[in-house]
């Protein structure tokens, strides 16, 4: 008879035991790993998560920034990290499906992490310093093709999104310019604004505060239809340069073997967040159309752009060295 009720005791445990981790999360503060530099777009969507989920969980969700290696840094220490899920991830498709095939890395940005959620698409944006004298993308590449590697584009480092959109415009429009690759968009624009360089590819999530205060200059966006935060700025194409569209997603991912039940708490709250007015006021103020895919959606599109920019490379040939 003591024998059956151990048994009974012990299946009901595991019965609860489930119920009990998500109802117990978090038991500690939360870190949100954001592989870039304060101030940039990654960092902005992770500090409005963060918000959010401090409410939501009556915890604490802190933002920890770990510029450097293509978002790679923070995406290995995640990766790394106990899977018990109080590590997350912001990150983008240039440390998710770009960087893996231009750095060696010591994870799998496949395997080693769990999505949580697609939070945000938004399209990258051809930006100028505004005492470059051309006001379109044709009078752009006319400057650049009459001083061939005068002209310098920044990005935010190597393999990010904005690295491989003012490749592919190179390309596109024939003309040379020399890449010169930062920690981060914030550090970025400073240079960009002072004129050390002249030309970004950037995400209208980095950029927008700078167009609208007038600091640079928005001559096109990267996507195939305009953005309806920068209703009088062309498409590239509609500028006349195919072929080079660009935009960037921003996700949440969690270490890989974290309880599902965590993962499915964190999910379900994270899809809640995305669906606040003032989340969403806040996404499409920075040129973005906020996710709206489930989980396994999100994976199935990582998983996609991972071949699909593994592809793009090995065509154009871009590598580190070559930098």
């Amino acid at each position: 008879m003591r024998h059956a009720f151990s048994i009974l005791a012990s299946v009901l445990l595991a019965a609860l035991a489930p119920a009990a981790i998500a109802q117990t999360y978090p038991a500690k503060p939360v870190r949100i790993m954001v592989g870039a530099s304060a101030g940039g777009g990654t960092d902005i969507i992770a500090r409005m998560l963060a918000e959010k989920f401090n409410d939501a969980f009556k915890a604490s969700f802190v933002v920890e920034n770990r510029p450097g290696a293509s978002n790679t840094i923070a995406a290995d220490l995640t990766a790394k990290a106990p899977p018990d899920g109080h590590t997350l991830l912001a990150a983008t498709n240039t440390g998710q499906a770009i960087a893996p095939h231009l750095l060696k890395l010591a994870f799998d940005p496949i395997r080693d992490l769990t999505p949580i959620a697609l939070i945000v698409t938004v399209p990258n944006v051809l930006a100028v310093n505004t005492a470059i004298p051309a006001k379109d993308v044709r009078e752009l590449v006319a400057l650049a093709k009459a001083k061939p590697n005068d002209f310098k584009f920044a990005s935010s480092g190597i393999g990010s999104t904005q690295h491989i959109a003012g490749e592919a415009f190179k390309h596109a429009a024939g003309v040379q310019m020399i890449h010169v690759p930062y920690k981060g968009s914030s550090q970025a624009h400073l240079d960009l604004i002072a004129g050390n360089v002249q030309v970004m590819f950037d995400t209208t999530s980095s950029a927008m505060g700078h167009i609208r205060s007038g600091k640079l200059r928005a001559l096109a966006v990267t996507t195939p239809q305009r953005s309806p935060e920068l209703p009088g700025v062309p498409t590239l194409a509609e500028a006349g340069v195919s072929g080079a569209d660009m935009s960037t997603w921003y996700g949440l991912y969690v270490t890989a073997g974290t309880p599902r039940e965590v993962v499915a708490r964190l999910q379900a709250e994270t899809a809640a967040i995305l669906k606040l007015p003032d989340v969403q006021a806040r996404l499409k103020g920075l040129g973005g159309e906020p996710g709206s895919i489930s989980p396994e959606q999100f994976a199935a599109q990582n998983r996609a752009e991972f071949e699909r920019f593994g592809k793009l490379i090995r065509d154009a040939n871009i590598r580190i060295d070559a930098q």
